[in-house]
């Protein structure tokens, strides 16, 4: 089994799925002979030609409404967005057609597209290059939304993403595109989308995250098992559909749970994660639900390891959680 990072598993997914099925295609600002701005497509205009790997005009709306009506006419379009933070000049097409054309037309058009972009901060980029703008898409009926934290994962979800017949949001935490490295399962390789991991087992506070931030969590979950406190933690995976099932199941054994994530606090996915939990495991409570999560301002040019939720931000809720 081959050891990848993130930008190889990704590249690995869509060359396996372009040669299995001539009917997926590529687009976007320079994902041809560049590569893309972080090479994940490199070497695919190489083998699959212009006609299936397609550079596209700076044009976030362009790319977004030729990759649905590609997908309305049979193919089957994984269009990139350099950075989510650029994701909303197409957000219109998005919302208002991508998520609806399956609903609308009792599901004779699905639409079937999945849109990469890289997402988070953590690499210096600015408040252009940083945001995680996840829980604006989740809150739109008609579309999925996954976020990978390893290479095999992103591998799997990938090509889950591919073959769903719902448009799909797939992003991927470039904070940790080339330092996740890990085995990726050669051929076809696929990870449930909606299923949640447990990549640790506790019993004392429920640790639920996504993507870059998974590292920081389970950092601050080592830490406080020196401390005598046992942290089990959950990689959501798939952010929409979300496995409640796992965190509840958790929530029940520990009683406790501490939200983790990059975007900002006011209405992020950890609110709606909080609700309900207190909705279907409130009496299994032994402590008020926590959030460690970005501010509610703009991501900053400066001071980002400031605004980020790193461990040293997480150990204190999880000692302050268990102490309650």
């Amino acid at each position: 089994m081959p050891q990848m990072n993130m930008v190889q598993a990704i590249n690995d997914a869509l060359r396996f799925e372009m040669r299995r099925d001539d009917r997926v295609v590529v687009l976007g600002e320079d994902v041809g002979k560049v590569g893309g701005v972080f090479r994940v497509t490199q070497g695919l205009f190489d083998e699959f030609g212009d006609d299936r790997v397609i550079d596209t005009p700076l044009s976030e709306g362009g790319i977004i409404g030729t990759a649905i009506g590609m997908a309305l006419y049979g193919l089957v379009p994984v269009p990139e967005i350099q950075f989510s933070d650029f994701i909303f000049p197409a957000y219109d097409q998005i919302v208002s057609e991508l998520a609806k054309y399956r609903y609308r037309s009792g599901g004779e058009y699905p639409a079937k597209l999945v849109i990469r972009t890289p997402v988070g901060g953590g690499i210096r980029g600015g408040h252009y290059h940083s945001q995680s703008p996840e829980a604006q898409f989740i809150h739109v009926a008609g579309l999925k939304v996954v976020c990978p934290s390893n290479p095999a994962d992103a591998k799997g979800l990938l090509l889950s993403s591919i073959r769903d017949p719902d448009p799909v949001l797939f992003f991927e935490p470039k904070r940790i595109y080339r330092a996740a490295k890990g085995d990726v399962p050669d051929g076809d390789y696929m990870v449930p989308l909606g299923k949640a991991s447990v990549v640790r087992q506790g019993n004392h506070v429920t640790l639920v995250t996504w993507g870059a931030m998974l590292y920081e969590a389970l950092d601050a979950a080592n830490q406080a098992a020196a401390q005598g406190i046992e942290c089990e933690v959950i990689d959501l995976r798939t952010l929409w559909p979300l496995d409640i099932d796992t965190i509840i199941a958790s929530v029940k054994k520990t009683g406790r749970v501490v939200v983790v994530h990059e975007a900002p606090k006011s209405c992020g996915l950890g609110g709606e994660i909080v609700a309900l939990v207190n909705e279907k495991a409130f009496l299994h409570l032994e402590a008020p639900p926590r959030r460690v999560t970005g501010f509610d301002t703009p991501f900053p040019y400066t001071l980002e390891m400031e605004y980020l939720p790193l461990s040293h931000r997480i150990l204190p809720a999880i000692i302050e959680t268990a102490r309650y």
